[in-house]
């Protein structure tokens, strides 16, 4: 078996995503010592930015620059770890109400059309990505953007990581949380319970 392990946050050993995301990872090596794990760290290897070029690209027109061509062929790339992996853990803090741009950008490159997901003959969008995987999502916050939180409606991380993961076909998906990142007498606490939840994971 095979996991993706990935991590977007900028702030390196300071992260509390990273963090999370590293126990989730360790918990299911732990379940499975045979697990193989891939790693990628899109905060020291970004990914590009689309651009026209990659765009041209899709339809029949590839970029005559070698640094494109290199890019593209890193989003493919990814697309073949995604297929082989049977767990993707991934973790992602909040900026600015939504995901950091750096995984908007790997999912810009996971999301193609007719390699990852298609639409059926009503409109209807269908998932190409194998069944089967488990999506583990290290999310942390922060404020408080829970379902009963005064800043609720803000939340565009958590939810928008899973509509697309869903569109291409990953359904199964924990989130473990930890909101207040910023508010010093709720992080250790978050901290905890995010912790005894991993502990807990099959």
């Amino acid at each position: 078996m095979k996991l993706w392990h990935i991590d977007s946050s900028v702030l390196g050993d300071n992260s509390a995503s990273r963090q999370l995301s590293a126990a989730i990872t360790a918990r299911q090596k732990a379940l499975n010592p045979a697990l193989e794990v891939e790693y990628l760290d899109l905060a020291a290897s970004p990914v590009g930015h689309l651009s026209p070029a990659h765009i041209g690209a899709l339809f029949g027109h590839p970029p005559a620059d070698e640094a494109t061509l290199a890019d593209i062929a890193r989003g493919q790339g990814f697309i073949d770890t995604l297929f082989a992996a049977d767990v993707i853990v991934i973790g992602t803090p909040m900026y600015n109400f939504g995901i950091p741009s750096q995984l908007k950008a790997w999912a810009d490159r996971v999301l193609v059309a007719g390699k990852t997901f298609k639409y059926g003959p009503d409109g209807t969008p269908i998932g190409l990505v194998p069944a089967g995987k488990k999506v583990f999502i290290a999310s942390t916050r922060g404020g408080f953007y829970g379902p009963n939180a005064p800043a609720a409606a803000l939340e565009h991380q958590e939810s928008h990581l899973k509509a697309m993961l869903g569109f291409i076909g990953l359904t199964n998906v924990t989130i473990i949380n930890a909101d207040g990142m910023a508010v010093p007498d709720a992080k250790a606490p978050s901290l905890e319970a995010a912790h005894a939840a991993i502990a807990t994971l099959a």
